[in-house]
């Protein structure tokens, strides 16, 4: 980026300020976002990276008193002769055109998605290697952003090994089910996974009204037969059922569901939410997918007229899931640990059969996409300074 300043010169009566480039590009600043943004240590905190100017204070219809510039930095005189200065390269990197925030928020939270089906291959990174060394990590995290699950192989086949990985990013995403969980066979289960059934396509805890955004599940023990693991790209499905059918998409993209779970695992618990199956963003772009027909409630809260099509839709949106040019089928082994984005993937299990002793130990956790998302940038910002 060619951060040099050709010149700088006010407008709109002092409101804005304008700057040209080296590189011919021009932009525009108004001056009510330049005196919020002062990075004097009166208006800014640089060891929190943090604003100390209040709202209170700030003039919104303030205008540039005195502007000056050099090739690197803009020096701006406010009408109360408050000074403030501000950085070529800070200035550009906050452009207001359309393309400049574009590519902006394309660095912050790397929206980039990989779709894919049934031809899938499975990222695999060592375990190991992802707890030492930063470059590992960061492909196992960037990788598990843009195409939704990477496997990691190596892990010692005993509990905690997640709580490492939890470790690694920062910090695990505590439920009522805990700070981990054991997947395996038991009586009187709290929970459907924690019996040998089918498990059908779902997302995790749509009973809480923000969804754990990342699970990660480690094999301890495999049974022989049965058990294989099935996982669908849920904003593929949604991509396709739009075009198959807009009406079953509208459906459940604007119907809220109730989900419920109760019970006592970490502690007792009583929870209900209300989530629209297929979640999008002011854009209309698929968000986050809210589907777990256990906890789906019985209580359904729509006119009577409105049942039967949700229905209709449901089940052609689970058809959709379940056909082979969707899913991916696999079998973990002691050892793998697959982390996933709940968010988007949905997951099944395959049933297997109990027997005396547990013959399937699986032990899993949740981390919060926001926790995820910190440890991606960081290791980012690591891996290129390396670099």
């Amino acid at each position: 980026m060619d951060c040099v300043i050709q010149k700088a010169e006010v407008l709109d009566g002092a409101h804005l300020m304008r700057i040209i480039w080296q590189d011919g590009a021009d932009s525009i600043y108004p001056a009510v976002w330049l005196r919020d943004n002062c990075q004097c240590p009166d208006c800014y905190l640089d060891s929190a990276k943090a604003r100390k100017l209040l709202i209170e204070a700030l003039d919104v219809y303030i205008g540039i008193k005195d502007l000056m510039f050099d090739k690197k930095k803009v020096h701006i005189m406010w009408p109360n002769d408050h000074y403030s200065e501000y950085k070529a390269d800070w200035l550009k990197k906050r452009c207001f055109s359309q393309q400049a925030r574009e590519r902006l928020q394309k660095e912050l939270f790397l929206p980039e998605c990989q779709y894919w089906g049934s031809e899938f291959q499975l990222p695999t990174l060592d375990f190991e290697d992802v707890l030492k060394d930063d470059e590992h990590a960061y492909r196992w995290l960037s990788s598990l952003k843009k195409v939704g699950i990477v496997r990691l192989t190596g892990a010692a086949d005993k509990r905690g090994e997640v709580l490492k990985l939890g470790k690694r990013i920062g910090f695990l995403y505590l439920t009522f089910y805990g700070h981990t969980w054991q997947v395996q066979d038991k009586i009187d289960a709290n929970n459907v996974a924690y019996t040998t059934g089918k498990l059908s396509f779902h997302t995790d805890y749509p009973a809480l009204h923000h969804p754990p955004g990342v699970q990660l599940l480690h094999c301890i023990k495999q049974t022989v037969t049965g058990g294989e693991s099935e996982i669908v790209d849920g904003f593929n499905v949604c991509q396709k059922l739009k075009e198959k059918n807009p009406r079953a998409f509208q459906i459940l993209s604007s119907t809220f569901v109730d989900f419920t779970d109760i019970g006592v695992d970490y502690c007792d618990f009583s929870v209900q939410s209300k989530h629209k199956i297929i979640e999008l963003d002011d854009k209309d772009q698929v968000v986050r997918i809210n589907f777990n027909n256990a906890t789906r409630d019985t209580i359904f809260d729509v006119p009577v007229e409105r049942v039967q099509p949700f229905y209709a839709a449901l089940k052609e949106f689970v058809d959709l899931m379940n056909c082979k040019d969707f899913k991916f089928t696999f079998k973990m082994n002691p050892g793998d640990v697959i982390t996933f984005d709940n968010w988007r993937l949905l997951h099944g299990r395959r049933s297997y059969e109990a027997g005396t002793e547990i013959s399937r130990h699986l032990e899993g956790a949740y981390a919060d996409w926001d926790v995820v998302m910190s440890r991606l940038r960081i290791l980012r910002q690591s891996v290129q300074n390396r670099n």
